[in-house]
């Protein structure tokens, strides 16, 4: 049975598209069939993870929505970011959204018919016989963002050790308890190594009645790598990696 997985946060600038990239490949280094949409259609970037530039996306998201192609059409074979480290069976696919300033302002203008998305998710699923679809979604609450939740098995909140974070994420929590979302897990990232992540697992935890399935401390090794790989397949052996595994078993459970 396949999984839908959205990783959403109420603000930017959580690192969400990194931590949906790093779980993805995590999970698909397990030996299993991973897709990755990103619907954040107005700001894409989880892209540029893959090693995309903009001339190198010759079909995106954008064209199955506007009726160009299939969405299997518009999905990208990236496993070889694996390295070589997952199983016979190990597949990484990426949907990415269109960064041309036309088609994005296309989208602001016109919008889109979001429940094509729903049904586009699930021919992905079938198409390319996936064990998990990560739908990298557009930070905030939206039309889109909500259909995502309301589909999801598992929806994984990143945020913050920032009040505007913490308030945020408060809403997005009540949101999903009333969608019924099976699963709701909460990372925090960027969380400066001074802080007594214990303290911090267990306030966060009291506050929004939910598991925090991992803290992901602020890492100069993740800044210096700057967005041009996946930092856990470039640095296997760092202590946020481990956290990052740990957070992918908890998704797998």
């Amino acid at each position: 049975m396949s999984k839908v997985v959205s990783v959403h946060s109420y603000r930017g600038g959580t690192g969400k598209s990194n931590t949906t990239a790093n779980l993805a490949t995590m999970i698909a280094r397990q030996g299993y069939r991973v897709g990755i949409v990103d619907t954040d259609i107005q700001s894409p970037g989880i892209h540029v993870l893959f090693g995309f530039a903009e001339d190198d996306m010759e079909r995106s998201l954008n064209d199955y929505l506007w009726g160009r192609r299939s969405i299997s059409d518009v999905a990208y074979d990236v496993t070889s970011v694996l390295e070589g480290k997952g199983g016979d069976r190990s597949k990484v696919y990426l949907v990415p959204s269109s960064v041309k300033a036309g088609e994005i302002a296309r989208v602001l203008r016109e919008g889109y018919d979001v429940g094509l998305l729903n049904e586009g998710f699930r021919e992905l699923i079938e198409t390319l016989k996936l064990d998990y679809l990560f739908i990298d979604t557009h930070p905030g609450l939206n039309e889109e963002t909500l259909l995502s939740i309301t589909i999801s098995d598992v929806l994984v909140l990143i945020l913050r050790p920032d009040q505007q974070d913490y308030q945020g994420t408060a809403v997005t929590v009540d949101v999903a308890r009333k969608l019924e979302v099976p699963k709701l897990l909460i990372v925090v990232n960027k969380a400066p190594q001074v802080l007594d992540f214990n303290q911090l697992k267990q306030r966060i935890e009291e506050t929004y009645d939910a598991p925090v399935a991992g803290i992901l401390p602020h890492s100069d090794d993740m800044m210096v790598l700057a967005s041009t790989g996946i930092f856990t397949m470039k640095y296997p052996n760092n202590p946020l990696t481990n956290v990052v595994e740990a957070i992918a078993h908890q998704v797998m459970a």
